[in-house]
């Protein structure tokens, strides 16, 4: 199997645990506009893709779609730090690739200056190479544009790159760009809902990536 040189990270849920602020923002967002409690697997299934495609499901007025985009982001915003939490690992993990000389990057379904702000928290920071938010591309995740953007930045080839991720929508966007894939199985999502999706790593915790 050729050797990996590039490796490229979703984040919520895979870098950092910031699935809890995620959810209470949601529940939020939905009793404020919508009168409506969180359905937990509605939640989790569009978990990773971007606020308004969530949204959407709720209403086909964009404008009300900006206004819970606001809604959501200011209470997020509110309960950022007290909420995000990192991942055991992790930092070593990065670490441990750093010293082999590998390209990283991350590759987001938030706006690029929050997962900034995110990695910064949970002292991530200045480790990547790139970070591309949902902000920099016309098709988001599960769509390849994301991490073809990243590989581009980085100068890296999809065939020595691997795009880890916790959701399917980060497994079908690696595929369809042409790297490998990694299945985070520390975050939210069940074995059985990324299963369809065949990733070529099954990833139990963060260090395993050292080894690939």
């Amino acid at each position: 199997m050729t050797k990996l040189d590039t490796f490229l990270f979703d984040l919520d849920g895979t870098l950092i645990d910031s699935i809890e602020l995620i959810r209470v923002s949601y529940v939020h967002t939905l009793r404020v506009h919508c009168d409506l409690e969180l359905d937990h697997e509605v939640w989790l299934a569009g978990l990773g893709t971007p606020l308004a495609v969530q949204f959407r499901r709720y209403t086909d007025d964009e404008r009300e779609v900006e206004r819970m985009i606001a809604t959501y982001r200011a209470h997020n915003a509110e309960h950022h730090d007290a909420l995000l939490r990192g991942y055991p690992e992790v930092r070593e993990m990065l670490d441990g690739l750093v010293r082999r000389g590998v390209k990283l990057g991350i590759v987001t379904s938030k706006q690029r200056a929050r997962a900034i702000l995110g990695l910064e928290r949970c002292g991530l920071g200045g480790v990547f190479g790139v970070v591309v938010g949902v902000d920099e591309v016309r098709n988001p995740k599960p769509h390849p544009e994301p991490v073809l953007t990243a590989l581009a930045l980085l100068d890296a080839a999809a065939e020595r790159a691997i795009y880890v991720g916790d959701s399917p929508h980060d497994l079908a966007s690696g595929r369809a760009a042409g790297t490998r894939t990694g299945a985070a199985l520390w975050g939210p999502f069940p074995r059985a809902w990324l299963e369809p999706e065949r990733p070529d790593h099954w990833l139990t915790r963060p260090l395993e990536l050292v080894e690939l």
